[in-house]
């Protein structure tokens, strides 16, 4: 059967399926997608809400509302506490989101999305993870207008001098890593301080108060920058990406030379990097602040 929005095919596979048309195109039920309204309202809400509450979060009638909620709790998708009469999400909500979490890719998702920012901010942009021995590159994407850096993918990078490790120094706790961070932290600050005054850049820390110092910025600031500090001439930065358990399980990383990539905090690579690891921490159900 042909409708006007749509038409069934037959695959080769036996299966049949949407032509290719536009989303727009394509007919829906409208009733699914009021009703995950009130879904959406209990998923963001901190705790159960009364009928009425809920019903205007979703912005409809609580007879409206109502009757949606009958169908969600024979579902499981919704439960109401007898006592309080006050509506959460049940147990087949669980079970879906488990069954989502259990299939997101960070490091995927990622990817997918940095040609996109690639072509707002025009600059190196790489993916870092915590690995055996420390943030770890796992993922280049060079700006043919950039100039080379001297990095490469397996690259560990510095905790305290590199964008990328201030921002897992910052986020990373003993508690997901034991013994680790603040063990390595301590071996790089010894390294620091046995170096040279002249051969270190401005803002590299040389105490431990300097450390503390600079990791309450980059918490503040909500993510990590570098001017001129790991390499001549470069500007780092280093957004965090958290997951459901507001665990920090990747890093955004903007690189490119001082005399062409904007350093300055609200500006023409801060912002954008900033707007697509936020977004990427919400698709991986992280609730945020």
């Amino acid at each position: 059967m042909q409708t006007e929005s749509a038409r069934l095919i037959d695959r080769p596979d036996g299966t049949a399926g949407e032509a290719d048309v536009p989303d727009r195109e394509r007919a829906g039920i409208q009733s699914v997608e009021v009703g995950f309204a009130l879904l959406e309202v209990l998923a963001r809400a901190d705790g159960p809400l009364m009928l009425r509450d809920l019903a205007a979060a979703a912005e409809m009638s609580a007879a409206k509302a109502h009757r949606y909620l009958v169908s969600f709790q024979r579902l499981e998708l919704v439960v109401q506490d007898a006592a309080t009469t006050r509506y959460d999400l049940g147990p087949a909500a669980l079970r879906l989101g488990l069954a989502t979490l259990s299939r997101l890719d960070a490091v995927k998702m990622g990817r997918e999305r940095l040609p996109a920012l690639l072509a707002q901010v025009g600059h190196t942009l790489a993916l870092a993870v915590w690995g055996n021995h420390g943030p770890t590159l796992v993922h280049w994407l060079e700006s043919p207008l950039a100039m080379p850096v001297n990095l490469r993918l397996g690259d560990v990078m510095p905790l305290l001098t590199s964008a990328t490790g201030r921002c897992f120094a910052a986020w990373l706790t003993d508690e997901s890593t034991p013994g680790r961070v603040d063990a390595m932290i301590r071996d790089e600050l010894r390294r620091l301080q046995r170096r040279p005054s002249t051969s270190l850049r401005t803002d590299a820390p040389v105490s431990a108060g300097d450390v503390q110092a600079m990791l309450a910025e980059v918490r503040r600031r909500g993510m990590a920058r570098v001017v001129d500090t790991l390499l001549p001439g470069i500007v780092g930065f280093c957004a965090p990406v958290f997951d459901s358990d507001d665990r920090m399980v990747m890093g955004i990383v903007a690189l490119g030379s001082a005399a062409t990539l904007d350093a300055n905090w609200g500006g023409a690579v801060e912002v954008p990097l900033r707007q697509v690891a936020t977004q990427l921490s919400r698709d991986l159900g992280h609730r945020g602040a």
